[in-house]
């Protein structure tokens, strides 16, 4: 659980709402949805990567966030990307009139969803990042100072749990307990691996042939591909 860079009053309430389900253990769903109670937000959800690569949503709390989740994965763009790459907090308090053009692709799409405001904090114990918390709002205005800071308590617990979880999984292995409530996009891994040997290239540019196909036809990458694993699409070199 948090340590030094958090603590107090704050990180108590939230801890003891976290425990408030009563059988002594976290999930990540049990998350998400404590994270959208205490944030007083529409919903909110967890991605998780590595290195640059999204590696999968941990959890979500409707289908909104779902579909902000699986956007920014098919993308490769919006606030979690941004504040995971960029390690510090993305903030967007009017997606419709942003001050800053970004996430052509990604914005529109969220606005038809219904997204009028998200929030990225990045999830980070010491030198680990390991992804963002998104949250998002149904109407357009800035998180209040106090949502602001429970929302950075919020990302360590969630940083911290994941950190810890995974430390008892078996070498190589994504433990138990993150699986259960997340979506990690297996499909879309063996796909770009078929498509890296279709390609005779690496996996880095299978992904990004992926997206392209993808974005290209207006399609999520799971879709794709669900395709490519059936052989309903099928990559050429030279094409």
């Amino acid at each position: 659980m948090p340590g030094g860079r958090v603590g107090g009053d704050r990180l108590e309430r939230i801890l003891a709402a976290l425990g408030r389900n009563g059988d002594g253990g976290l999930s990540s769903a049990r998350l998400c949805e404590v994270s959208t109670d205490i944030l007083a937000v529409s919903g909110s959800g967890v991605m998780l990567m590595s290195g640059d690569v999204a590696r999968g949503s941990l959890c979500t709390t409707n289908a909104v966030s779902a579909l902000i989740e699986d956007l920014q994965y098919t993308l490769g763009e919006g606030p979690c990307v941004d504040a995971y790459q960029q390690d510090q907090v993305v903030v967007e308090p009017d997606l419709a009139r942003a001050r800053t053009r970004r996430w052509l692709a990604f914005t529109p799409a969220a606005l038809e969803a219904g997204v009028r405001a998200v929030f990225g904090f990045p999830l980070r114990v010491g030198a680990a990042r390991l992804g963002a918390l998104n949250v998002y709002q149904d109407r357009p205005g800035a998180l209040s100072d106090d949502q602001h800071a429970d929302a950075l308590v919020v990302a360590d617990v969630v940083a911290r749990w994941v950190l810890d979880v995974q430390a008892d999984a078996p070498s190589g292995a994504l433990a138990v307990e993150l699986e259960a409530g997340g979506d990690f996009y297996f499909a879309v891994h063996n796909a770009a691996g078929a498509v890296s040997i279709q390609l005779g290239c690496s996996i880095t540019e299978a992904m990004i042939r992926l997206r392209a196909y993808a974005f290209s036809n207006d399609r999520l990458l799971r879709d794709v591909a669900e395709d490519v694993m059936s052989r309903k699409v099928r990559f050429i070199e030279g094409e």
